[in-house]
């Protein structure tokens, strides 16, 4: 994971990490059978790592600029109740986010792959992209992932976040008792 100097510090500030849905929870391809249903590959990891960081206090949030019926399965599946899609201007919902949480901008977090993503990772105290990203998202970030998204990059910032605010300990105790 690459690290600009002041991440670990601005991590134990996030109390909420918006996630892009096509190249962050899904590796970015576009699957479609011949008449026209679409699928999405998610990681399980992923999905666990979301359960923690919302178990251990941080909430989590989807902003997508698709529209699909998986991805609102998926959201259920993993209790995330603030899921926006449709959102050609993320910043709309993220200023939504914003006042439902009573949250400033310094205490979020958002993961992105694509300059769709940009408008709202300029705002955040901890914009994050995976290392697949487009290169202008990854020289916006503070962080970017060692893995792909897709593949567990958001499993490793889940992680990373648990770490910064010395919740990560605790969190993986249920798993090794």
């Amino acid at each position: 994971m690459k690290l600009l100097n002041k991440s670990y510090l601005r991590a134990k500030e996030i109390k909420l990490i918006i996630f892009d849905v096509d190249g962050v929870l899904t590796d970015g391809g576009l699957y479609f059978s011949d008449d026209g249903q679409e699928f999405k590959r998610f990681n399980s990891l992923d999905g666990l790592g979301i359960k923690i960081l919302k178990d251990n206090g941080i909430e989590p949030a989807i902003i997508t600029a698709r529209q699909s019926t998986t991805v609102e399965h998926r959201m259920k599946n993993l209790g995330i109740e603030h899921f926006y899609q449709g959102q050609e201007d993320k910043v709309v919902a993220f200023n939504d986010l914003l006042d439902k949480l009573s949250l400033n901008a310094e205490q979020v977090a958002y993961m992105g792959d694509d300059v769709i993503d940009l408008p709202v990772m300029t705002k955040v105290g901890l914009p994050i992209a995976v290392s697949n990203a487009h290169e202008l998202v990854k020289e916006k970030s503070c962080i970017v992932t060692d893995k792909i998204g897709g593949h567990g990059a958001v499993r490793e910032v889940c992680d990373f976040i648990l770490k910064a605010q010395d919740k990560f300990d605790g969190a993986m105790n249920p798993y090794l008792e």
